[in-house]
C-alpha cells in the first residue's frame, strides 16, 4: 500500500478529544484499599451488552460490593444516561444508604454526565471512577458480568426484548437469593445481609 501510495481508510480509530482528560480527573479513584465491613459503604456501577438477534441491548447494574447483592438494574436500546440513572434510582428505591457512601464505576460517559453526578450528590454519594487503564478497579461487577453470560446468556438466542428480560430477571433473583459465593462463606448475598444484621 505504501509503495502505490494507498491509505487505509480507517487510519485512525481513536481520536484524541480536547479536555476529556480534565473531565473525567474530576472523578478520582475513591476505592478504599481496605475491606469494607458492612453493607452501603460500597456501591459499584457498569453497562454490559448483550445481543439481542442482529442488535444489541445494553444492562446497567448498581451492586452493593459487600454483600454482592445486586439493588437494581435497567436494560434498554441505548446506551446512555437514561439506562444509568434508571438502575441507580432503582437501588435508591431498594435501599436509603447513609450519607458518605462511594458510588464506584468504570470511565463510561454515561457516570459521568452532570445530571448523573448532581443525583449521586443530591443522595449524600460520594463518586468515584476508575484509574486511567486499570481495568480491575470494577472487578466486582465484572465478575458478575462474566456469571449473568456464561449462566444466561451465551449459547442462547432470545425471540424478544420481553424473552431477554425476564430471563435477566429471573438470574437477578436466583444471583440474590440462591447464589453461594466463597468470598461470602458460602451464602447468598440476602443471606449474608441478613446474618450481618
Amino acid at each position: 500500500m505504501r509503495a502505490a501510495g494507498l491509505r487505509a481508510r480507517a487510519a485512525c480509530i481513536y481520536r484524541r478529544t480536547c479536555g476529556t482528560r480534565v473531565f473525567f480527573s474530576a472523578i478520582p479513584n475513591r476505592l478504599p484499599s481496605a475491606p469494607t465491613r458492612v453493607p452501603n459503604q460500597v456501591w459499584v456501577g457498569d453497562v454490559t451488552w448483550i445481543r439481542l438477534g442482529a442488535q444489541w441491548r445494553y444492562l446497567a447494574a448498581v451492586m452493593d460490593r459487600h454483600s454482592r447483592r445486586v439493588l437494581g438494574w435497567s436494560l434498554a436500546t441505548e446506551r446512555d444516561l437514561t439506562l444509568t440513572m434508571a438502575a441507580l434510582n432503582r437501588a435508591l428505591l431498594r435501599r436509603r444508604p447513609p450519607p458518605g457512601l462511594i458510588f464506584h464505576s468504570d470511565r463510561g460517559a454515561e457516570y459521568a454526565a452532570y445530571a448523573y453526578r448532581a443525583r449521586l450528590a443530591a443522595s449524600g454519594i460520594v463518586q468515584s471512577m476508575n484509574r486511567p487503564r486499570e481495568l480491575t478497579d470494577n472487578a466486582f461487577i465484572e465478575s458478575f458480568w462474566h456469571s449473568l453470560k456464561a449462566e444466561v446468556i451465551h449459547r442462547r438466542h432470545f425471540g424478544s426484548d420481553l424473552e431477554l428480560r425476564q430471563a435477566i430477571a429471573r438470574f437477578m433473583r436466583h444471583y440474590n437469593r440462591h447464589r453461594l459465593h466463597s468470598a461470602l462463606g458460602y451464602r447468598a448475598p440476602i443471606d449474608y445481609e441478613r446474618a450481618a444484621a
